[in-house]
Order: C-alpha cells, then structure tokens, then sequence
C-alpha cells in the first residue's frame, strides 16, 4: 500500500509505553502455544542498547554514553527496500538506522555470503518482505522477526518457530486508530455518505431527493465480534452515540468492564447477528474465524443490518457476501479489508453501491505509522539483549514465539 511521504517531516516521539491493559485476544494461537519455549541465542547487547522510561512516562532508546557505535557494529536488519512502491518509508528508515545497520533485500542478495552473518533481525512493513523457507535457511543468526502491525497472518508462524526465531507484533500503536476506522465506516455507511458525496459533485444533479435517506447510529444497536483492545475501543466510541451494545468473545470480559462500556455479552454469536442493526468484526485472522461470516451468518441478520469489517478480508465469504448485498438480505457493507487486496477490478462486490470498501487504511495515519515501527524496534532490541519482550497487565500485549 503506498503511503505518504509526509512521514518524512515528523519529529522523533518517544516509544510505546504501557498505554492499555486491554491486550488482543485474537492473535494467533501459535503464538500463544510457543510463548513460553524460545530458544535463546548466546550473542548480547546489553552494554549496546538500553531502554529506559522517558519522562513523560514512555519508553524511549537511549544511545550508548561513552562514544557512537560504528556502523558495522550494529545488528543487521533486513528490510525490502527504502521508499518506493513498496519499501520502508524514508522517516522509518531513518529511525531504524539508530539503531540497526540497514540491509536491503538487494543488498543481501547481491552479496549472501557476507550479509547473511550479519542479519540477526528481520522489520516487516505493510507484510514485506516475505518471510520463506529459503530466506530463514540463508540467515543463521537472525533471532527475531519484527512485524509492524498486530496481524501476523501473513508468517508462517509454525515454520518460523522451528528456526528458533522470535515474531513480535505491535498492538498498543495500532488501537486507537483502527477502532477509529471502524467508527468512521459505520457513520459512513449508515448516511451514505460515498453516495451523497457523487451525487453532489456530479454534473448531472439538478436537485437533491427528498426521499434519499439514510440511518441513525444514535440508539442503534451495535454487535462487536472480538472484543479485544480494539473492540473494547470501538465501544468505548459507540457509548457516546448511546448505543446499545453486544459483543461475542472466546472469553468474557471482567463485570467491571462490561459495565465501563455498557456491553452485554452474547455467549452465540447468533443472538448477536439476529439482534444488532450494525456487525463490527474485529478478529484475527485464524483458522477458527477464516470465513466466519457465511451465508448463514448474513440470513441470521436483519434485512436493516450494516456489516463492518476492520479485521481480515478472509474473515468473511465475499461470495455470499455478493449474494447478500445483491438480493438486499442485508442492507449494506462497509470493508476496509477484502481478499485479496486490491480486488480484481471485475470483481462484483466493487459494482454494487450499498458498500464501502476503503484501502486497508485502518492503521494510515502518520502517528501509527511511527508508533508502530517504534513499538517493533522496541521489541526486537529486547529480544536481541536476552530481555522480555514488553508486555503490559494481566493479558500478553506483546508476543514472541520460537524454539
């Protein structure tokens, strides 16, 4: 996905703290299974990097005291490239080079032998680069896989666990700006806003009808399918539109955090479907919830009901979602996730107008953009200096898997 190059003017912030103890239910269970049996390698950093609380109560990286390491003596980290298509933006970059040497996949490929010693991490952006057999096989000192962004449906979790390599994920930089999307969908969804905006800008519009009406959000009841951080943000939002809400989770969440939002809880996440006026998914994708919501799930919904999606485009059948749609089962749809991303310009689902889809922007904004790769430098110094990886309240926020 193609990002802005206004990144390039930010200003350094400090790095991630403990913002929530809200951590994410819907990671992958192959992270949570090897959590606890990492293999660790003998190489230290301790004396190199050092994180330590800012005093604004975040974490920042704090350069060594006595003198500025050389190049050369930093770990390698392998990124895709800088800037371009599909690259590391410029001011990410920038960041990393504090503290890591940059190797770009060229670099590495043009010269395996010597660059394969030093990689010992490897930072993923916008799910690049692609993390195969091959790669792991060519890097036998790499310890840790940084991902920026929270999914990790694109590693293979289980093959990069037999390497005795640790993946990390960044959820607290991610929350915020995702249940804002999801927020932002529903609103748009409900007055129509795509719809009414063409019809104002078009040239052929010579009045605006009278009959051209939309839904309220306000009182409306919203069902949440995966109430983890994001999901608990996104009813903390809808609690000021006085919604009632209900949400449906593999584990209920504390009393005391149901009444902080007004949330009920559905143990079948049918009753959620046959009661709610708007369905938000806010799930990892797992085996569990790949194509959660079929064609049985949308028959179980109002005709009146709006399905959301800001989770993964496999997460829902887009067949029977088409179906759906077409023959007004449900009343529209609003994705900032399909499968595959883009679609096929042919595809169906881009012709109807009872949908929203947007482009994957659930985390594009300048300050998660910077807070997450903050978040995965944090991490993978950590691992690097034998330490644990960061993790805040009684739920892992943080996680690391490996051999």
């Amino acid at each position: 996905m193609l990002r802005s190059k206004a990144f390039s003017l930010l200003k350094p912030i400090p790095l991630m703290s403990g913002q929530s103890n809200l951590a994410y239910e819907f990671i992958h269970p192959a992270i949570a299974s090897h959590g606890h049996c990492c293999h660790r390698r003998s190489v230290d950093y301790r004396q190199r990097y050092k994180t330590h609380p800012s005093s604004a109560g975040g974490r920042t990286i704090s350069a060594p005291q006595t003198k500025v390491m050389a190049e050369e003596e930093l770990p390698g980290v392998l990124i895709l490239d800088i800037g371009g298509t599909h690259g590391v933006l410029e001011n990410l970059a920038a960041l990393l080079k504090k503290h890591f040497r940059l190797i770009t996949m060229k670099e590495f490929l043009q010269n395996k032998k010597e660059m394969s010693k030093k990689i010992q991490s490897i930072f993923v952006f916008e799910c690049r680069p692609t993390i195969d057999r091959e790669l792991l096989e060519s890097l036998p000192n790499l310890k840790v896989i940084g991902n920026s962004g929270v999914g990790v449906n694109h590693l293979d979790l289980k093959m990069i666990s037999s390497f005795g390599v640790k993946v990390t994920n960044t959820p607290h930089a991610v929350a915020d700006p995702t249940a804002d999307i999801g927020m932002a969908l529903m609103l748009a969804s409900a007055r129509r806003l795509v719809e009414g905006c063409q019809i104002a800008v078009s040239p052929d519009t010579k009045y605006f009808a009278v009959d051209w009406l939309g839904v309220e959000v306000t009182r409306a009841t919203l069902g949440i399918i995966g109430m983890g951080s994001i999901g608990y943000r996104v009813a903390q939002r809808a609690r000021a539109f006085d919604m009632r809400i209900l949400y449906h989770n593999r584990n209920r969440r504390r009393k005391e955090e149901e009444e902080a939002v007004g949330a009920h809880y559905c143990e079948k996440m049918e009753d959620l479907l046959q009661q709610s006026d708007f369905v938000m998914l806010v799930v990892n994708l797992t085996p569990e919830t790949h194509k959660l919501i079929g064609k049985k799930e949308l028959g179980l919904m109002k005709p009146t009901a709006t399905l959301i999606n800001i989770s993964r485009g496999a997460v829902i059948d887009q067949d029977a979602l088409v179906e759906a749609l077409q023959n007004k089962v449900i009343r529209a749809a609003a994705l900032d996730v399909t499968y595959p991303e883009p679609l096929p310009r042919d595809h169906p689902l881009l012709k109807l107008n009872n949908i929203i889809i947007t482009p994957h922007i659930g985390t594009a904004t300048v300050q998660a953009i910077r807070m997450m790769a903050e978040e995965a430098i944090t991490n993978m110094l950590a691992v690097l200096n034998g330490q644990p990886i960061p993790n805040h309240g009684r739920r892992r926020a943080t996680w690391a898997f490996g051999k």
